[in-house]
């Protein structure tokens, strides 16, 4: 369990850190182009959740993310004791992506986005680090369920 808890205070605060950076000068980071026509760093803020839903619910998005932690926290440990590794994984990178976009909202009432991409002309809503664990935990998380299904073998079973 250690392990995965080290997993999460690592990714948060490389969540934090990357948003710190980032704001400390807004204006210089108000569009700076990376990859031409595809990647930029676009600071804005964001008082929903993802694509702007639910904007200016503050405290209704703060108590759902940390009743989502909290949970996910109970099922983390559980995970981890059955030894279920691609579960436990996705559940520690959509803790920290949870955590990390929670802390933005008490913080500063909104969360820091800055990573923007255009994909083939469509300008992608512009997201973060949290944003990015809270995706790849929950593609994992899928793909866990598929790969370790959590029902008990039947033993000693002759379907014959």
């Amino acid at each position: 369990m250690f392990g995965y808890l080290i997993l999460i205070a690592g990714l948060t605060i490389l969540d934090q850190l990357t948003k710190a950076m980032i704001s400390s000068n807004p204006s210089a980071f108000a569009n700076v182009e990376v990859i031409p026509g595809f990647f930029y760093i676009t600071y804005v803020k964001n008082a929903g959740a993802a694509w702007s839903m639910l904007s200016g619910q503050r405290v209704m998005l703060s108590l759902i993310s940390a009743a989502a932690v909290i949970g996910m926290l109970w099922v983390l440990q559980r995970t981890v004791a059955k030894k279920q590794k691609l579960n436990s994984l996705a559940l520690s990178l959509m803790i920290a992506g949870a955590l990390g976009n929670l802390i933005d909202r008490l913080m500063l009432g909104s969360v820091r986005d800055f990573l923007n991409f255009y994909i083939f002309g469509y300008d992608f809503p512009v997201f973060n680090v949290a944003d990015i664990c809270l995706t790849i935990g929950v593609g994992l998380l899928i793909l866990a369920t598929i790969l370790e299904p959590d029902s008990p073998k039947t033993e000693g079973t002759d379907h014959a």
